[in-house]
Order: structure tokens, then sequence, then C-alpha cells
């Protein structure tokens, strides 16, 4: 075929450029090229790329919404009325005789719960029980950590054998110390008789109910505060404490100086979740009691405020008084307490886990960023001044040797 004969054909077929601006003017006339997203899809992309994040967690916040947020904000609604079992609401709260009041206000309940003499020994209680066991719980916790965090035969089996106490249901761990703490047949009070001691009334007595609800509680949550600051103790980078070592510090003065600051933010996570814990126990002193009936002994030597509200707001139930308004008021006590005692306690962790030094004031702050901030524009002005008179001889050479 001749070159013309080429030519006129590929005049005749339009050539490739009219081919694809026909097409291109075809698509274009439809809006869009092959390939090329649209304005509706492109928007919807850049939605999905930043709502993506708020999705994946809004199911939490959801549920969070309605079994957390709504029975909180609801309590308190009721903690201001007169709301009984039986009858339901019946208007603002009155306390009552016991106040000597009888006009209604939002504030009857809580003035009734702070004139019960039966709410203090609760709090009383709730405060040993808490000191007694979280205290020796978190330094056995400390020191159960350190010794995991060994270079030990078989770590795995005796981190498992840690935490299986943990594991243990509740109801379980009642029936085994129950042998245990029993006035009569007891094991402890079986060992004290065969030595010739007296046996221990532990249902009795306040501090030894106590010291044995405190065991219990201890019993189940040492294991789990252990693996929390074992795995903190496991990220205290190795180098900085090979570098304590090779300056002569001892195992002690490593653990104190080195690993226990590092460990301040999971102390404070430990310390605070016990004191929700201990503030708020109920199961360890209703399985203590060991009866169908509501716990707290005789003379309330073990009632805390949990089961106090558990018995105002379930077991008192008389038509006409407000058992669960007042049930709701004590909770929103325990929870103001709760939110107090956790801020003093992560205070004093922070001052303890920093050494004891005192956190330096704002003004301070204020001035040591100050201070940096003027070393830095003195850093970029000198290197400015460098930098021009650098150049300033790079011309003057070049003009020499021109």
């Amino acid at each position: 075929m001749s070159q013309q004969t080429r030519s006129h054909q590929h005049h005749a077929a339009g050539g490739p450029s009219e081919q694809f601006g026909m097409t291109r003017g075809n698509r274009s006339g439809s809006g869009l090229l092959d390939g090329e997203p649209s304005k509706w899809s492109t928007r919807l992309g850049q939605f999905e790329w930043k709502a993506s994040p708020y999705i994946y967690v809004a199911p939490f916040f959801i549920l969070f919404a309605i079994v957390g947020l709504f029975p909180l904000l609801y309590t308190m609604v009721v903690a201001t009325r007169n709301w009984n079992t039986l009858t339901g609401d019946g208007g603002l709260a009155v306390c009552g005789a016991t106040c000597g009041s009888t006009a209604p206000s939002w504030f009857g309940n809580f003035a009734w719960v702070l004139h019960q003499q039966a709410f203090y020994v609760a709090l009383r209680n709730s405060v040993s029980i808490f000191l007694l066991s979280s205290i020796p719980q978190i330094m056995l916790a400390l020191l159960l950590a350190w010794i995991l965090d060994a270079n030990l035969k078989a770590k795995t089996f005796w981190r498992m054998g840690v935490l299986l106490p943990y594991v243990v249901a509740p109801s379980a761990a009642g029936i085994i110390f129950s042998q245990i703490f029993s006035d009569k047949m007891g094991a402890i009070n079986v060992l004290l008789q065969q030595i010739g001691l007296n046996p221990i009334m532990w249902h009795g007595s306040t501090i030894w109910s106590h010291i044995a609800i405190a065991t219990i509680v201890n019993f189940r949550w040492t294991g789990y505060n252990t693996l929390i600051l074992l795995a903190a103790m496991q990220a205290v980078p190795r180098d900085v404490i090979e570098a304590s070592v090779v300056d002569g510090a001892g195992k002690w003065r490593t653990f104190r100086s080195v690993t226990l600051p590092m460990l301040r933010p999971t102390l404070i996570f430990v310390i605070i979740t016990s004191t929700i814990g201990g503030l708020q126990i109920f199961d360890e002193p209703q399985l203590f009691h060991n009866a169908a009936s509501a716990g707290g002994g005789v003379n309330n030597q073990y009632l805390t405020v949990s089961l106090y509200l558990y018995k105002l707001g379930f077991v008192s139930v008389t038509p006409g008084q407000p058992n669960m308004g007042r049930a709701a008021a004590v909770a929103w006590v325990l929870f103001l307490i709760i939110v107090a005692i956790a801020v003093l306690n992560y205070l004093l962790t922070q001052r303890f886990a920093s050494g004891g030094q005192a956190r330096r004031s704002k003004q301070a702050i204020r001035q040591i960023e100050e201070r940096n901030e003027a070393e830095r524009q003195r850093a970029i002005h000198s290197g400015y001044n460098a930098r021009a008179a650098a150049a300033t001889l790079d011309a003057l050479g070049m003009k020499q040797e021109a």
C-alpha cells in the first residue's frame, strides 16, 4: 500500500487525535471522563474518611449513654423526690421529723441521710475495710510484680497462678472463706483452740470482721493489680535500668529511684480503681454475712455504704416512705465522697512518685518557657547572622576571582 493511500485512509478515519477528540466530546457531553470521580463520590469519600473514627467509637458512647449516663442523671432526679417503690413519685422530698421540717425540698432526702447515725457507721466501716484492703493489696502487688519481672523459670506458670484467684467467682470465694472465718468451726479458730487460745468472733467484732472482709478482697484482687503493674514494669526501658546498675545502684535503689517513678501513671490508675472498688464494696460483706438476709451484722459492725443503700432501697420498703429517693441520695453522697478521695489519692500519688518534690507553680513554668523561647530566638538569629556572613564572604570571593 502506498504512502498516499495510507494517508487517505488515515484522514478518512479522522486520525487518532480526531477520534480521541470525538470520544472526549461525547464523554464531556455526559459530564465525566472514565476514571474521573464525581463531586458526590469525592465528598462521600471525604466524609467517610473524617467520620469513620467517630462511627467506630459511637457504639460505646451510645451504650454508655443508655446504661450509664441516663441512669446516673435519673438517679439524681429520684434523689430529690419522695419516691417509693410501691406508690411511685410523691412530689418533692420531705425530711420530716428527723430534721424537724415538713417543707418539701429537693435537698430533703440528702438532709435525712445526713441525719442518720447508721450512714456514718456504714461510711466508717467502708473506709476501714478500704484501708485494710487497698494499702496491703497495692504493696503486695508491687512486690509480686517486681519478683515476676525477674528472670524466673516457668514465667507463664507463675503469672497465671497469680491471676487464678481473680478468676474465682465471688460466690465460690465466699464459700471458701466462710469455712476459714466461721465463728465456731472455722479453720483459724480450730487452729487457735488446738494451741490453747480463745477463738475469734469474726462476725461479732468490728475490727476482726473488717480484717476478714479485707482478706477476701485481697485474695480476689491482688493478682489483677499484680499483672497490671507487671505490664507497666516490662515497659520500662531496659537501658535505663542497666545504666543505673552500671552507676552502682543496687536492686532496691534501682527500683525506688528508676522503676517506681516510671510506674506513676499505672500506680495512679491502680490506686483510683482500688479506691472506687473499696468504697463501693458490696459482694464481700454480703458473702461474709453468710445468710439470706441483707448483711451488716447485728450491730452494723460490717455494714458498708453499698449495703446500707441496698437496705434502704430494696429491704426497708414501707408505703409512704421515700425508700428509693433516700437510697438514690445515699448513692450520690457516696459518689461525691469517692470523687473527693480519688482526687486526693491522685495528688498524693503524683507527689510520692515524683520523689516528694513539690510541683512547680504556673509562674515558674511560664518563666522557664519564656527563657527557652528567648534562647530559641537567639539561636535562630545567630544562625541567620552566620548565613548572612557566609553569603557576604562568598560574594567577596567571587568578586576577587572575577
